[in-house]
């Protein structure tokens, strides 16, 4: 699944995303875990101010998180850069 799929699944799938599968399309969009403990992971990139801090609960991730996770591509245009390779 490539970047542009893995968003768009996101985008129509939020309310059913596993914490697995949002993490690896955080890794995909060139974030990098920071650590977390327990059931939390925090994501950084060097060109976005954000951090994004995912929880697992019970194998799912919450709502906001995706959206949040959706947002930083949108804003970051990071599909784009994607494109250009």
């Amino acid at each position: 699944m490539n970047n542009r799929e893995t968003y768009t699944h996101l985008k129509n799938h939020a309310k059913n995303i596993r914490f697995d599968f949002l993490c690896n399309a955080a890794e995909k969009f060139g974030f990098i875990c920071r650590g977390g403990r327990g059931s939390h992971r925090i994501y950084v990139r060097e060109d976005v101010r954000e951090m994004l801090n995912f929880q697992d609960v019970g194998g799912q991730e919450s709502l906001i998180l995706v959206k949040q996770l959706c947002k930083v591509i949108e804003n970051y245009s990071l599909l784009e850069e994607d494109d250009r390779v």
